[in-house]
């Protein structure tokens, strides 16, 4: 392995923990010593990378550090294809037109081996099977997820039961026919799911809910046996 190639990797490394982590750690899962990893950093701190910490105490990559596109393997290119290519076909109108920008964006400044490479990937996604359409707008159940802003919603379930709700919306999963609204109900004061296709009215509330969403998201998957770094 070249050593461009080790400190790309050192990055990625460091952009899983989301914590400082020690330069032990780091040199485990790289292969390398301890001195190799601590020149690395220090050559990653030169060049602008914003790495914090020092030895005994950790490194921490910093949010929002970009690296140019032509570092992208050829597998991550192929892993971008493949995930815009399932939200364009998988998702709803809005987020697959904001899947086939962001591609479009990252075709835009690749060099042109690896653009061939991206335009020409082999790895397709099947048809839709029938499915049920979406009475809510899945674009206001992002916006108020975001935001952390109650819903108020009329669902109706399986044995056609209609009820009125104020809800916390954290999740929205989507399945191969349905999609599921992930949310803290404040009549049942439990977390309940909600398939979009019954909601059969969605009023966005100018009230925050009281929870930070990761907090509910956390507990969610407590309750739900998830693991926390699902």
């Amino acid at each position: 392995m070249s050593r461009s190639e080790r400190l790309l990797d050192l990055i990625q490394l460091l952009r899983r923990y989301r914590r400082p982590v020690s330069g032990k750690v780091l040199a485990g899962e790289l292969g390398v010593s301890l001195r190799t990893l601590y020149r690395d950093i220090a050559t990653l701190q030169a060049q602008g990378a914003p790495i914090d910490g020092e030895p005994g105490f950790g490194y921490v990559l910093q949010p929002g550090f970009m690296m140019p596109p032509l570092m992208f393997t050829e597998e991550e290119i192929e892993a971008l294809v493949l995930g815009s290519r399932w939200v364009a076909r998988k998702t709803d109108h809005r987020l697959a037109l904001a899947a086939r920008d962001a591609l479009a964006k990252i075709a835009a400044v690749l060099p042109d081996d690896l653009r061939d490479g991206l335009e020409a990937s082999p790895l397709m996604i099947g048809p839709n099977p029938p499915g049920i359409a979406d009475r809510a707008d899945l674009a206001l159940i992002r916006q108020a997820i975001r935001s952390e802003h109650k819903l108020d919603i009329t669902y109706t379930d399986a044995k056609g039961r209609e009820t009125r709700r104020t809800v916390w919306p954290f999740a929205i999963g989507f399945f191969e026919q349905v999609r599921v609204l992930a949310a803290w109900c404040e009549t049942r004061e439990d977390f309940r799911h909600f398939r979009t296709d019954r909601i059969s009215r969605l009023e966005p509330s100018e009230t925050r809910y009281p929870r930070r969403r990761h907090a509910l998201l956390k507990d969610w998957r407590l309750t739900q046996g998830v693991s926390p770094e699902a």
